[in-house]
């Protein structure tokens, strides 16, 4: 008797479901295992394990046979994608709704969904686990690049603040550190399968060097990384106080500054409160104030009052305050400022920030995307500053890096090139609530401090504030939602680090190698299939 046709295809996909099951829920565990190697967890040795399963699922588990197709690999990575950053986005919508939060998550994970792709087309290439941490390094690039100019939150630098292989950013910045991690992670990977398929030496070695390479190297540079404290006065370091200001808001959310001038009036009290502490001796002067994004909700360029409480404060702890505040512009747009202000002269240089966040600070296509959530209009008119986000109190070259802009390479590495001996970091976290955000920006400001070898001050409305050392330590820190200053000794440097000379370099390198290896890859196919015909 034969079987019939229809029954036997309907047995054979009956018996392919379990295995998509399988590698449908490895894919999503791969994508969860990233997301909780991120701050305020102290799990980073988690995403190289993440990248290595995901790895796994695109290449069957290193099984023989043909590869996954493409659009297999893409939803693999897809699922991964939504498993990582679901869980990681929710402060996006804590105060608008889930839809703006999906939907960034949901976009966002096309790109590993692209990763799933790289891995089918670059799987059987030799040295394999090296290209295909290459392809992450393009679709890291591509993810903070488009559309509307990126979304760099949840590059795999930003999760090993605390981890072993963080001294890599002061030779690749940010980039090179996310190709260690996902190096590791597909070293892993083969070293996995060699060691289920072939236990001989000459299969496993190869792998496990790949997979030890990068601790090894971070390792060798963790000596070079100078102590937080550390100061080479004969190329001119110095060390100075500087005070980092959170005052509080009325209220969390969109409306956190609708008490007029009460945001205002908090971080004026906290810095006089500061004063009395000085003139007391209780804490020692500072050189410099740091106040958060947002800190005047009223613009002290066309509001006397605020002006005249922004000066007292600056004279009572007798230091020039970097002031965050909204400035109207006469065609009615507004920019996300931070302003010295001098005791004496009142407003000096300033920076506009650049590169702003669409969706929140300005809203491209509002006509359209109004019809997705009723909290579009509530979307700011701001438009992009220039400059090269330096600006100079009592004479500190400080970068400025507001909010958004610390996620960005080419914001901080511009600045320290142009001679900033310190970064501040003023931000504005009362919009985000309770919620793991300003931990995942502090893990950024921590990476960036060991990549620039700068002291970075995080001054934030609601916390959390810090003081963190150029070795990427966290000096002192605030609680949320509680006023707090921070008071700190930091060095200024003027060195600068390989990463911030070679800039984006290491990154373009990367992508261009993974360029190459795809098209390598492609040709190696062709070839095949042409000989089979």
């Amino acid at each position: 008797m034969h079987a019939d046709p229809a029954t036997a295809e309907q047995t054979a996909r009956s018996r392919a479901w379990p295995p998509i099951l399988r590698d449908a829920v490895a894919a999503i565990c791969s994508g969860l295992l990233l997301f909780v190697s991120f701050p305020p967890r102290p799990l980073w040795f988690l995403a190289p394990v993440g990248v290595a399963l995901l790895v796994l699922v695109l290449t069957r588990w290193g099984a023989d046979g043909p590869a996954r197709r493409y659009r297999a690999g893409f939803g693999y990575g897809f699922l991964a994608g939504l498993g990582f950053l679901v869980p990681l986005l929710p402060w996006v919508g804590e105060y608008v709704g889930p839809v703006p939060w999906l939907a960034l998550a949901t976009a966002e994970a096309v790109f590993v969904g692209l990763f799933g792709v790289l891995v089918v087309a670059l799987a059987r290439l030799p040295l394999a686990a090296l290209w295909l941490a290459c392809a992450w390094s393009l679709t890291e690039w591509l993810r903070s690049s488009v559309p509307f100019g990126g979304f760099p939150w949840g590059r795999l630098a930003f999760g090993q603040s605390e981890g072993w292989l963080l001294s890599i950013a002061s030779i690749g910045g940010a980039p090179l550190l996310s190709f260690a991690v996902a190096l590791t992670g597909t070293g892993l990977a083969a070293l996995g399968v060699a060691l289920v398929r072939d236990r001989s030496p000459r299969r496993w070695l190869p792998a496990a060097a790949v997979t030890l390479a990068a601790p090894v190297f971070a390792a060798a540079l963790w000596p070079t990384v100078p102590a937080a404290d550390a100061t080479d006065p004969g190329a001119g370091d110095r060390t100075i106080t500087v005070a980092a200001i959170q005052g509080g808001v009325p209220r969390l959310g969109l409306e956190f500054n609708a008490q007029r001038r009460a945001v205002l009036d908090n971080h004026v009290r906290q810095t006089m409160r500061l004063a009395d502490d000085v003139d007391a001796g209780r804490q020692p002067r500072p050189d410099v104030v740091i106040w958060p994004e947002n800190a005047s909700d009223i613009d002290p360029l066309r509001n006397s009052d605020a002006a005249t409480e922004i000066g007292a404060a600056s004279r009572a702890v007798g230091a020039p305050i970097l002031v965050g505040a909204v400035l109207v512009n006469g065609d009615g747009t507004t920019t996300n400022s931070v302003i010295v202000w001098d005791d004496v002269d009142g407003p000096q240089e300033r920076h506009d920030k650049k590169i702003i966040q669409p969706f929140g600070e300005y809203l491209p296509y509002r006509g359209f995307f109004r019809h997705f959530s009723s909290y579009a209009d509530k979307a700011g008119n701001f438009v992009p500053g220039n400059g090269n986000g330096v600006v100079h109190a009592a004479g500190i070259p400080i970068a400025v890096a507001t909010c958004y802009e610390v996620a960005f390479d080419r914001a901080l590495t511009e600045a320290v090139r142009a001679g900033a001996q310190m970064i501040a970091v003023p931000t504005n976290n009362a919009t985000f609530g309770d919620t793991e955000m300003t931990y995942q920006q502090l893990a950024m400001s921590r990476v960036r401090a060991v990549e620039h070898e700068r002291t970075v001050v995080v001054a934030a409305t609601s916390g959390v504030s810090a003081i963190v050392g150029p070795d990427g330590s966290v000096l002192q820190s605030s609680s949320l939602f509680t006023p707090t200053t921070l008071v700190a000794q930091v060095p200024l440097r003027t060195s600068t680090t390989l990463a911030t000379r070679l800039g984006p370099i290491p990154e373009y390198a990367l992508c261009i190698a993974a360029g190459l290896a795809l098209a390598v890859a492609v040709l190696r196919r062709r070839r095949s299939a042409a000989s089979l015909d």
